[in-house]
Order: structure tokens, then C-alpha cells, then sequence
């Protein structure tokens, strides 16, 4: 490394070297010369020797000299002389582009020279084993080797400046120049490789910028001037990229200029926006994005009416029709129909992100999957009278496809509106952001949506149709297409339909039960019968007598409904109690097994907290005591140091265990014995520096004073001199005052007059802004007016839209509330009908009962003739009338027991509760018969079959004995049955 005195003496070394042809020297030695921190002040010598710098890196193609070279130049004059770095950078992009040029120049086939796919890439083997075995020596590949290393250097060239420049405030402009050449340079040569690094290296430069925003020279993005620089560069990137046909880096680019105005919240000028919409315009009919396509030229619509005031009518109409054909062509149905979740989720997010490209802001919490739709375009563009701008043949295509029911004509109206607006389009002339517009793209979509309708209202008219008569009245495909395409609309449940090669037949409609046309097949049937009816005979005058023939025909049918509506909640709720169980139950297991898991948990990090704290204990344990044993031992040093220091005798402590108590004891005694000596010395010490002090003030006190008074005199005599030169040099320059006075006086008129000149400028200059201020007042004054009338008219629709949707909302309540009301009295009537009839029914079993109390009484009366023993006649007629009280006849009872009875043996004493008689004494044989509810006959007839009124009275007289007539009194009435609700409600 050679050592230069001065900076102008490298320079002068390095043309001697380039004049010697040692360039590779010379170039080294400027290197060494920039690179050395001992040339870090700024100096025009500098300047020039970064220019040689440079020629030499480009001469030699050295890119990563160049690039050292001009970051130590930057870091010289980035505080100082900003403008030279600038100048050198120019000069450098300069003699790239030039080299590269002359290389093109000489090359005279740019296509073959260029056809290379990656300039940062080396040969690849197969191209050197190629160039050694076919000897190839011709001008290809020489062109090759003279153009394709210039212009690799110089797309370093670009990357070098761009990264020297990325985080410098003060060369924006140079920056952004840098960029726009680097783009032109990708369009011009077809370099789509280069295109994508070099917008992802602007992209990670903007990126570096957010994330770092403590660096000193740093652009600021909130500046108009910086904001501008960068949305040209982006909007630049757009236009390359799309005229590249690179549309994913087009896409890209847009979200580029999406997320920059997001991120400072400005929206740049319309005429950029106008250049954002047409592009992306191009971008969604590329990628097939017809829905977003339309919106993009829908807001380049709104945008070109409202900003562009040179907009003929002609091409206002020509954008409208391609606003409408855009939105046409999008597919009628929904293609995330029948998508999984996690699709429709992705999806979801895919609208809210073009949306917001778009222009639509979305609320992402709400459901809005039909709100970038085609249905609500189209709405949109007949509400905001884009339609209506529109030329006639749209408007007819527009009333055919989305108005008209027209199954077999339908083609035929379209094809020939088709073929005219194939021929419709050009260069707009007054709007020169937006592409040339061509209506003829859009043909083939129409014609799919044409053929898509034409099925549609084939099939609400036919079931079954052939395939030759389907494809006459479809011209635009044929029929393999027009399976294709209803074969996608069936798969999206557009068009129901199905097509049978071997029958040569179409079939149109569902085939299942639960389709919609056969499940309301028979009612539309009858309603077109009875409008062809109605037709063919009007109805006359006079009222129908079908009430008259049917009187209680809708009542039957409401009923019915009602009970089957009724059946099928019932089966629903059983059906959601089942299910609500078995979750519960899979929940409780659950919540068992979580809480045995947990209390599991729980127990184990108590056990490892419990052993953590105990081996923490015991550590701190182990480091207290060998802490204070290294603090007795350092104690212990620290006491034989200060022993040897003062010659003491070392202490002797045998017998004695060493730890820090005793020592620190020690320690504090040696101390305090210290301490008290060091007082004794200082008290010492201060007498004697008292006597000395107080000696040699005495001794001073006389020459101060004779001093001082020397002084004195001095300073007089210095004073009154200087008082003498200041009063000569005040009359001297009030001398010169008076003379200049003099001079000048002849000049006060031409003074005032230039006051007077300059003072009514002023006043003129005042009151002209005075008034234009007055003016901008009033005209802000105005627009806030207008503003103002505006907002309480908005305020006002919304008020009236909220009262009227407010007025809906009590209407619905109010008609629910009195479907409610109706349904609980219908519920109240049903529940009256079904106690009337179990009243019926419970009165039908009463008398029954009464008729089989009266047939035992009579039986029970006969047996109870023949007994020998008299005295148990009294008994038998006490429980007669009980027994012909009991209201179950049905009850079995066993032979043993009507044995028993017949041979009249008396019956052991039991609790009188327990067979229901009033009195105290213990039952005959008689009384259990007579209490209970079901005695056997004693003529020994078999046992009567139950009846139905055993269900209601049979087991209520036996569980309640005293009430049917267990008393003693054999003349009491039984008690009447009292109507209490029924355990088992009958069933409707």
C-alpha cells in the first residue's frame, strides 16, 4: 500500500500507470487511496480522483471497486458536499450505459446476444462442453462474449446505486432517477429476471426503511416530495411490468402502491389512481378475475366522470359499455358454493384483501360474502346510471340476459348484438392513462352467460329435450362445449340437468323427492290450470258456492296441518333431548377426565415444587456456610497484614475454633485499639500545626500592608491615563460624526421620497391580499354552507331510512305477537276439548262402576242367606254397602282367598287404616271383603273381565278405601269422585 503527502500525488501516479498500461495499479493504488482514513476531509482533489476512480472500474468492468469505492466517497461527503457524491454517481451510471451501448452497437444482433436468462448466473457446463465439441467460432457466440458482460456490469452498475442511495434523504430525486432507468432498461432489452430482483430489492428497501426508523439521514415518507418520488417509482414498476406481461409482479406491484398509501394515508392525484385502475383492469382479466375486473372499471369509470373534464361523450360511452360488459361476463353463479370451510375462510380473506386494493372497504367481522357480487355490481350500475351511458346494443344485451324470459330465441337476439359489439372499440382520445378499449374480449364470456341463461329457462319450461334440437338453438358452441359448460354449472347447483348419449336426450330438473320442482309439481300444475281456465272462462259475478259444498274443508286441512306441524316439533325436540344428552353426558366425561388430569397435574408440580425447594434450601444452606468460612479466612489474612504492619505480636489462638464470630470479634477490638491511638497522634499533630500557623501570620502581616499601599499608587496613575485617551478619542469621533452628518444631509429628500414610494406599495400590495383574503373566506364560508346542507340532508335520509326500518321491525313484532296470542288460544280450545272428553269418559266409568256396585251387592246378598251363623249377618250386612262402594271389579283375586271366604273362617285382627273401616275393631271375614275394592263372587262364577274404567277408578278406590266407604255407618252415601288430572292425559 503505497503512502501519499498528498492526495494530488496519487492522481498523478495513476495516470503514469494508465499510461504505462497499468491499470490494474492504478487502480488499486486510487483504492488504497480512498479507502485510508487518513483522507476523510471533503476536498475537490477527492472529487476528481473518484472520476478517474470510476472510468478505471468501468474500463476494467470492476463493480465491487466501484462499489467500495463509492460507499468511503459517501461517507466523506455525505455531511459536507452531498452534490459531488451525486455528480460521481452520474458520471458512473453514464460511462455504464455508454460501454453497454457501444457493446450493442458493435454486437449487431441484440436478440441473440441477450438470450440469456439470468446475467448474474456463470456459463453453465452444458454450454462450454457444447462450445469445446461443435468448435463453433462463428458470430454468435463472439457476440455473446462482447454484449452480455457489459450489460451484466452495468445491471450491477444499477444495484450498486441503488443500494449506495437507499437510505440518503438527500438524493431522493437521484434515487428514484436511478430506479426509473434501471426499469427502462428491463423494458428495453426484455430482461424479466432482472425486473423481479430489481423490484424486490426496491420492495426490501422500503421494508428496511419502516422497520429502522432511528437512522439519521433517513427519507421522510410523510414529506409530499418523498411520497411523490416514491409513488413514481411505483407506479413506473406498474407500467413495466404490464407491458413486460409479468402479472404476478404487476399484482405485486400494486399492493406495493396499496400498502405505501396506507402506510402515509394519502391518495395520490387522480391521474395516478386512473393509471392504478387501468392496470389492474389488465391484471384481473389476465388472472380471470372477471368479478374484480368489473369493479376495477367500474371505479376508472367513476374516477374518468368526475375528474377528467376533457371527456368526450363518445369515449364516456365507450367505457360505460365496457363497465357493463365487464360485469356481465362475470359468472352467474357462486364458484365457493360447496367449498370446504377453511376454503370459504380463505376465500373470505381474498375478498376483503381485493377489496381493499379496490377500493371497497369490508368490514371482516361481518358476513359479507355477497357483497362483492355480481348481482350488487349490476344493481349498482343501474342505480348510478352507468347503464344509461351505455351504447343501445349494450343496453339490449343487458335487458336479454338479466330481463327477458325468452327460451328459444333467446341466441338468436344475442348472436347478432354480439357481432356489433365485437366491433366497437379504439384509442380513447381524452383519456390517454386508460388502454385501448376493445369490446370484442368480451365476446366469449358473453356467449358462455348466453348459453348459461339459455339453459336456465330451458329448463323451467322442458323435462326433456333432444340434443340436435338443444344444439340448433344454441350457435355460439358446440354441443361437447355446451356440455363442458353445463356440466360446471351443474357441479355449482346452477342448472339441474342430466344428458343421456345413448337416448340422445337432455334431461332437465331433479330426479330426487326432495327436489324443488317435484315437491311443488302438483301446485304449480294447478295454478297454471287454473289461469288457463281462467282464461278460456271468465269467472262470473257471483260468489263461488265451494263454501257451500265444503263447509269445514279448510278448517279440517288447518287442523291436520296443525297436528302434523305439532308431531314434527315433538319428534324435533325428542330428537335435540337426545342429543343434548349425550353431549352432556360426553361433556361430564370430559369434565371428569380433565379434573383427574388436572388434580394428576397439580399433584406432581407440587411434589417437584416441594423438591425443588428443598435442594434450593439446602444450596443456599451449603453457599452460607462456605461464604462466611471465606470471610473468616480472608478476615483472618486481613488481621496478620495489619499485625506485621504495626510489628505486633502475631495472637495465638490455640484452643479456639475459627469461625467468623471469633474473628470478626477480634477484628473489631484490634480496631477500636487502633482508632483510639490515631486520635491521640491527630490531637498531637493539630497543637503543632496551630503554633505554627498563628507564627507565621504574625510575621506576614507587615509586608501585606506595604504591598497594598504600592498597589494603591499604581492603579491611580494607570487610571487618570486612561481617563485622558478616552476623552481624545471621544472628540475625534464626534468630529467625524458631524462631517458625515454634513455630507449625507443633502440626501434626506431623495430618502423621503423613497419612504413615501415604498410605504405606498406596501399599502397597495396590503390591501389587494386583504381582499383576496376576504374573498377565500367567503368562498369557504359558502362550501361549508354547502357542505353543512349536504350532511343534515344525508342525516336527514338516514333518519327516515332508520324511522321507516324501525316501523318494520314493530311490525313484525307485533304480527309475531299475534301469531303467539292465536296459537295459545288454538292451544287453550285443544286443551278444553281434551278435559271435556275425559270428562265424558270418567262419567261413562262412574256408571259403570254403579252398575257392577248394585251386581255384587246382589250376589253378596244371596251368599250371605245361606251362613249357619247368625252373628255374622250383622257383618255382612255392615260391609255390604263398603264392598259395593269399591270402583275396581277387575282386580284378580286368588282361589285360596274366595275359598276362604266361602267357608266363612274368621279373619285374623289387623290395623284398621289398612282396610279402611271407620271404626276401631278388628274386621270380620266380611269387612275384608266389604272394605276392600274387588271382591269375589261366592256362587263361584269366574272373574269378570276388566273393563276400561279400571284404568281411572279401579286403583284410586283401592289406595284410598275410607273415602269409597270404609266407615261403620252402613247407611252412609260413598263420598262422590272428585275430577282430579289424569296420571296418563289421553293422547290426540
Amino acid at each position: 500500500m503505497a503512502n501519499f503527502a498528498r492526495a494530488e500525488n496519487a492522481l498523478k501516479r495513476a495516470d503514469e500507470l494508465i499510461n504505462v498500461g497499468q491499470k490494474q495499479d492504478a487502480l488499486q493504488a486510487l483504492h488504497d487511496l480512498i479507502t485510508s482514513k487518513r483522507y476523510r476531509a471533503w476536498q475537490k482533489t477527492l472529487e476528481k480522483i473518484m472520476f478517474k476512480y470510476v472510468e478505471l472500474c468501468v474500463d476494467m468492468r470492476k463493480g465491487r471497486f466501484a462499489k467500495d469505492g463509492l460507499i468511503q466517497y459517501r461517507i466523506v461527503c455525505q455531511q459536507v458536499n452531498v452534490s459531488s457524491l451525486e455528480e460521481v454517481i452520474k458520471h458512473f451510471m453514464h460511462l455504464s450505459t455508454e460501454k453497454a451501448e457501444q457493446a450493442r452497437t458493435q454486437a449487431q444482433a441484440l436478440e441473440e446476444a441477450l438470450d440469456v436468462d439470468d446475467l448474474e448466473a456463470d456459463k453453465r457446463p452444458e454450454d462450454l462442453m457444447l462450445s469445446y465439441v461443435s468448435g463453433e467460432k462463428g458470430k454468435d457466440r463472439s457476440d455473446r462474449e462482447l454484449v452480455t458482460p457489459w450489460f451484466k456490469f452495468l445491471w450491477e452498475t444499477y444495484r450498486t446505486v441503488l443500494e449506495i442511495l437507499r437510505n440518503n434523504s438527500k438524493l431522493e430525486a437521484l434515487y428514484a432517477m436511478t430506479a426509473h432507468r434501471a426499469f427502462q432498461f428491463c423494458k428495453q432489452y426484455k430482461r424479466t429476471t432482472e425486473f423481479r430482483r430489481l423490484c424486490e430489492i426496491i420492495r426490501n428497501h422500503l421494508a428496511n426503511l419502516n422497520k429502522y426508523r432511528d437512522q439519521r439521514d433517513r427519507p421522510d415518507l410523510s414529506a409530499p416530495e418523498s411520497l411523490q418520488l416514491y409513488l413514481d417509482t411505483r407506479f413506473e414498476q406498474l407500467k413495466i411490468a404490464t407491458e413486460l406481461e409479468l402479472w404476478q409482479e404487476a399484482f405485486r406491484s400494486v399492493e406495493d402502491i396499496h400498502g405505501l398509501m396506507c402506510m402515509v394515508k394519502k391518495t395520490p392525484k387522480s391521474s395516478l389512481m386512473v393509471v392504478y385502475y387501468a392496470k389492474l383492469t389488465e391484471i384481473f382479466w389476465i388472472s380471470a378475475s372477471h368479478l374484480y375486473h368489473a369493479y376495477a372499471w367500474f371505479k376508472l369509470f367513476t374516477l374518468q366522470k368526475n375528474f377528467n373534464k376533457n371527456l368526450s361523450q363518445k369515449d364516456l360511452q365507450l367505457i360505460a359499455s365496457s363497465v357493463v360488459l365487464a360485469a356481465l361476463s362475470v359468472s352467474p353463479y357462486d364458484q365457493t358454493r360447496a367449498a370446504s370451510h377453511l376454503e370459504l375462510e380463505n376465500e373470505k380473506e381474498c375478498k376483503i384483501r381485493m377489496a381493499n386494493l379496490i377500493g371497497f372497504n369490508l368490514d371482516p367481522k361481518a358476513e359479507n360474502r355477497e357483497v362483492l357480487s355480481r348481482s350488487s355490481l349490476l344493481s349498482e350500475l343501474v342505480s348510478k346510471g352507468v347503464l344509461s351511458c351505455a351504447t343501445q346494443e349494450v343496453k339490449d344485451l343487458y335487458n336479454l340476459l338479466e330481463n327477458e324470459f325468452l327460451p328459444l330465441d333467446i341466441a338468436s337476439k344475442i348472436q347478432p348484438l354480439l357481432t356489433k359489439i365485437s366491433k366497437v372499440g379504439g384509442k380513447l382520445s381524452s383519456a390517454s392513462s386508460v388502454p385501448e378499449v376493445q369490446l370484442s374480449q368480451y365476446v366469449p364470456a358473453l356467449e358462455k352467460l348466453a348459453t348459461l341463461r339459455l339453459l336456465q329457462q330451458v329448463s323451467q319450461v322442458y323435462q326433456i329435450m333432444k340434443i340436435e334440437s338443444l344444439s340448433q338453438i344454441i350457435p355460439f358452441f358446440d354441443f361437447a362445449t355446451v356440455e363442458k359448460i353445463s356440466v360446471d354449472a351443474a357441479k355449482h347447483k346452477f342448472i339441474a340437468m342430466k344428458i343421456d348419449h345413448m337416448k340422445g336426450i337432455v334431461m332437465f330438473g331433479k330426479t330426487d323427492l326432495e327436489s324443488d320442482g317435484l315437491r311443488a309439481h302438483l301446485t304449480s300444475f294447478a295454478e297454471s290450470l287454473n289461469q288457463a281456465r281462467a282464461m278460456i272462462y271468465p269467472p262470473l259475478e257471483k260468489a263461488s258456492k265451494l263454501a257451500e259444498i265444503l263447509p269445514g274443508l279448510g278448517e279440517v286441512v288447518d287442523k291436520e296441518h296443525k297436528r302434523l306441524l305439532a308431531r314434527k316439533s315433538i319428534i324435533e325436540k325428542r330428537k335435540e333431548e337426545q342429543e343434548r344428552q349425550l353431549l352432556e353426558m360426553e361433556r361430564e366425561e370430559e369434565s371428569k377426565r380433565l379434573k383427574l388430569q388436572k388434580i394428576t397435574e397439580e399433584a406432581e408440580q407440587k411434589r417437584l415444587a416441594a423438591e425443588f425447594e428443598q435442594r434450593r434450601a439446602e444450596r443456599i444452606r451449603q453457599e452460607i456456610e462456605e461464604r462466611e468460612l471465606e470471610e473468616a479466612q480472608a478476615l483472618l489474612e486481613e488481621t496478620e497484614k495489619r499485625l506485621r504492619k504495626g510489628g505486633k505480636k502475631k495472637p495465638v489462638l490455640e484452643g479456639e475454633k475459627l469461625t467468623k464470630q471469633v474473628l470478626m470479634e477480634r477484628a473489631l477490638t484490634e480496631q477500636l485499639k487502633e482508632r483510639q491511638e490515631m486520635e491521640k497522634k491527630l490531637q498531637k499533630l493539630g497543637k503543632t500545626m496551630d503554633y505554627l500557623e498563628r507564627a507565621k501570620r504574625e510575621e506576614a502581616a507587615p509586608l501585606i500592608e506595604a504591598a497594598f499601599q504600592q498597589r494603591l499608587v499604581e492603579e491611580k496613575l494607570l487610571h487618570e491615563r486612561e481617563q485622558q485617551m478616552e476623552v481624545e478619542l471621544s472628540r475625534q469621533r464626534h468630529d467625524g460624526d458631524l462631517k458625515e452628518k454634513n455630507r449625507l444631509a443633502r440626501m434626506f429628500d431623495n430618502k423621503i421620497i423613497f419612504q413615501e414610494r415604498v410605504n405606498s406599495r406596501r399599502q397597495s400590495e396590503l390591501s389587494r391580499r386583504r381582499e383576496e383574503r376576504e374573498q377565500r373566506i367567503n368562498q369557504i364560508i359558502q362550501a361549508r354552507k354547502q357542505d353543512r346542507e349536504l350532511k343534515r340532508k344525508k342525516i336527514f335520509y338516514v333518519r327516515s331510512e332508520e324511522e321507516r326500518l324501525r316501523k318494520l321491525r314493530e311490525e313484525e313484532e307485533a304480527r309475531k305477537r299475534e301469531e303467539a296470542e292465536r296459537r295459545r288460544k288454538e292451544e287453550a280450545e285443544r286443551r278444553a276439548k281434551l278435559d271435556e272428553i275425559a270428562e265424558k269418559q270418567r262419567q261413562r266409568e262412574r256408571e259403570l262402576e254403579e252398575k257392577e256396585r248394585l251386581r255384587r251387592e246382589s250376589l253378596l246378598g244371596r251368599s250371605t242367606d245361606g251362613l249357619s251363623r247368625p252373628s255374622e249377618v250383622p257383618a255382612v250386612s255392615r260391609s255390604s254397602e263398603p264392598a259395593a262402594a269399591a270402583p275396581a271389579p277387575g282386580k284378580y283375586v286368588p282361589r285360596f282367598k274366595r275359598e276362604k271366604v266361602e267357608g266363612s273362617a274368621p279373619a285374623p285382627p289387623s290395623e284398621p287404616d289398612r282396610w279402611g273401616s271407620g271404626s276401631r275393631a278388628p274386621p270380620s271375614q266380611s269387612d275384608r271383603w266389604g272394605s276392600g275394592s274387588r271382591a269375589p263372587p261366592q256362587d263361584g262364577a269366574s272373574r269378570p273381565l276388566p273393563s276400561d274404567s279400571d284404568r281411572f277408578g279401579g286403583s284410586r278406590a283401592t289406595q284410598e278405601p275410607d273415602r269409597w266407604g270404609g266407615g261403620s255407618n252402613s247407611s252412609s252415601k260413598p263420598e262422590p269422585w272428585r275430577p282430579s288430572r289424569a296420571r296418563n292425559p289421553p293422547r290426540g
